[in-house]
């Protein structure tokens, strides 16, 4: 069991989603769980036996206490949280199949995080035993305070020490407060040592575009994405791992999977999945970012190894319906030994 902790910040959400695959113009009720990125990452690394703080605000109110509940019977710590505010976010999830894409409706404005405000949390305390803080580009997304209490926690984990990990998460329909994330995340991404991205994350973010992709083509040529690795690490020297996820859409419910990931000079690129009846791809990254900070954590120097485990456990995310991803290491090793078969384990 690993004693030092890996504390995440950000924002966690009540999902609503039709039952099944029904558009919102059919429902006549939802499921409910809960997820935000941080927190996905948050319960990955609980089920894979690594310590972990959730570092949020929740409102004081029996939704904030039902969300306080999910978060713990998952293994996540909560002590951290901080409480206030009016209301917990929402996000309502439509569920795609073949030809139809998912679609997502953010009711997240005044929410307790996006209200928060610089010195709301006592990051000394929130970091005291921890040896690895993450957060994602979609905090700074949500409002200027939360952008401002989000560099307030990367600076603070850097000056301790902290090994800082970022998943740069564009989300277009978030960036509304002011400015854009090209403003924002560059002075929060220098004082990262881990960075991960899809395909579209470095470019739409940081300017940074792979050439020739198509990731509508079914097809992602990971040797294309060896020059964003670059080039994220010429203008961020802090960076020592960058690693991009690489998702091919056939359709809504068949995707390939991969990753590559660079390190000091080298590229390592994971074997392919093929999610031929996805569940859920909600989450996607964030089990990858999990299982990387498990693999870099547990594998030492190993990289290889540290990216098949983040790209195999991700690819059992799809088959998990909700934002976390309830997987155990034992599974995720057993596929990574090529046993995909689905076998009933008796």
């Amino acid at each position: 069991m690993m004693t030092n902790k890996v504390v995440t910040f950000g924002e966690i959400m009540l999902r609503l989603s039709p039952p099944g695959f029904q558009r919102f113009s059919q429902a006549q009720s939802f499921d409910v769980v809960y997820g935000g990125g941080e927190a996905n990452v948050s319960a990955s690394l609980a089920g894979f036996g690594v310590p972990t703080d959730f570092v949020t605000r929740l409102p004081k109110n029996d939704i904030g206490n039902a969300c306080l509940r999910f978060l713990r019977a998952q293994g996540v710590g909560t002590d951290k949280i901080v409480w206030g505010g009016d209301r917990l976010g929402i996000y309502f999830l439509e569920m795609g199949a073949v030809a139809r894409p998912s679609q997502v409706v953010y009711d997240r404005a005044g929410s307790s995080l996006a209200t928060i405000a610089p010195g709301m949390v006592d990051w000394s305390a929130a970091l005291a035993d921890a040896d690895w803080f993450h957060w994602t580009g979609i905090t700074p997304a949500i409002s200027q305070g939360a952008a401002e209490a989000c560099l307030e926690g990367v600076r603070a984990a850097s000056e301790r020490g902290l090994t800082v990990s970022c998943d740069l998460n564009y989300r277009a329909k978030l960036w509304n407060w002011g400015k854009k994330a090209s403003e924002v995340m560059p002075e929060m991404v220098q004082h990262c040592t881990v960075a991960i991205g899809n395909e579209e994350d470095a470019e739409k973010v940081l300017g940074i575009k792979a050439p020739e992709t198509d990731v509508t083509s079914g097809k992602v040529d990971a040797s294309q994405y060896r020059y964003v690795c670059e080039e994220m690490v010429k203008r961020f020297p802090n960076l020592k791992t960058v690693a991009i996820t690489l998702r091919g859409s056939l359709s809504a419910s068949h995707n390939t999977w991969s990753g590559i990931l660079w390190h000091d000079g080298e590229v390592y690129v994971a074997p392919e999945y093929d999610i031929t009846h996805i569940v859920d791809r909600v989450g996607g990254g964030d089990s990858f970012m999990g299982g990387l900070i498990y693999g870099l954590k547990t594998y030492g120097d190993d990289v290889q190894r540290a990216l098949d485990f983040a790209v195999a456990a991700s690819a059992l995310k799809h088959t998990v319906f909700g934002d976390f991803n309830l997987v155990s290491v034992s599974e995720v090793t057993k596929i990574m030994g090529g046993d995909v078969s689905g076998r009933v384990s008796r």
